[in-house]
């Protein structure tokens, strides 16, 4: 069955230094053209040809978006879950959750640049294996309200989440990966799946044999495939 369609946009990243100001008038007119939701990159630092760029850190920018908009869904694409603890990512999410009335769709991911780990001072090993856990963290924290965890990076003593945003049951859930381990980790849990236009070359064609890896990994993890959403990250030049 054909499934419905919603358009986002990514606003700048590091294209160019955009100004609040930029980003304000960006986000009000996606909003006032009809478009369904706003997305904002979560990295801290890259590196090209010896030229070091960086965008605005994007908890801070989500949440002067949401305040600044009324109706359009926004969200991480994707939150890096090793830049903070997971019990402030969820923390995090449910105050964004608040401030924008319940349109947040949480996008997680477990990174992959180099560069901005080194220069932050994050651990660069080991990252799947610091996702299961932190996504463990996470996901209980917004859905159920608290956890007692005891992990190899993480250690949480009765931690409870509180107050709480007002969807009962927390933000939907995205993950941004194609690793098979990612996969096997999120996709009996999360809400949506998302592409990166370079991981399938832009095209239709390179996407489809993406998507029925996919399909595969949600039926492997007990899941109708089509009660996952997927959304497509285009580049458009």
């Amino acid at each position: 069955m054909p499934r419905p369609l919603k358009v986002g946009v990514q606003l700048p990243e590091v294209e160019y230094v955009a100004r609040w100001s930029d980003l304000r008038d960006m986000a009000r007119t996606a909003e006032e053209v009809g478009l369904d939701s706003i997305w904002v990159g979560d990295h801290l630092l890259y590196r090209e040809n010896g030229q070091a760029r960086g965008p605005w850190e994007a908890w801070t920018t989500l949440a002067a978006i949401a305040a600044i908009t009324e109706r359009i869904e926004l969200g991480p694409l994707v939150a890096a879950t090793s830049f903070h603890n997971p019990a402030m990512i969820a923390k995090k999410a449910a105050t964004l959750e608040e401030i924008s009335g319940g349109r947040l769709i949480l996008g997680l991911g477990a990174g992959w640049n180099e560069t901005e780990y080194r220069a932050y001072g994050f651990p660069f090993d080991r990252r799947v294996s610091r996702f299961e856990e932190a996504f463990t963290v996470i996901r209980t924290l917004l859905r159920t309200g608290e956890i007692d965890f005891h992990g190899e990076f993480y250690e949480l003593e009765h931690c409870v989440l509180h107050p709480r945003g007002p969807r009962p049951e927390g933000p939907p859930l995205m993950v941004g990966s194609i690793g098979e381990r990612m996969l096997s980790i999120t996709l009996p849990h999360v809400d949506g799946w998302n592409a990166w236009y370079n991981w399938f070359g832009n095209t239709a064609d390179g996407y489809r044999p993406m998507r029925e890896k996919v399909d595969s990994a949600c039926r492997a993890a007990g899941r109708d495939p089509g009660d996952v959403e997927r959304t497509v990250a285009l580049f458009v030049a």
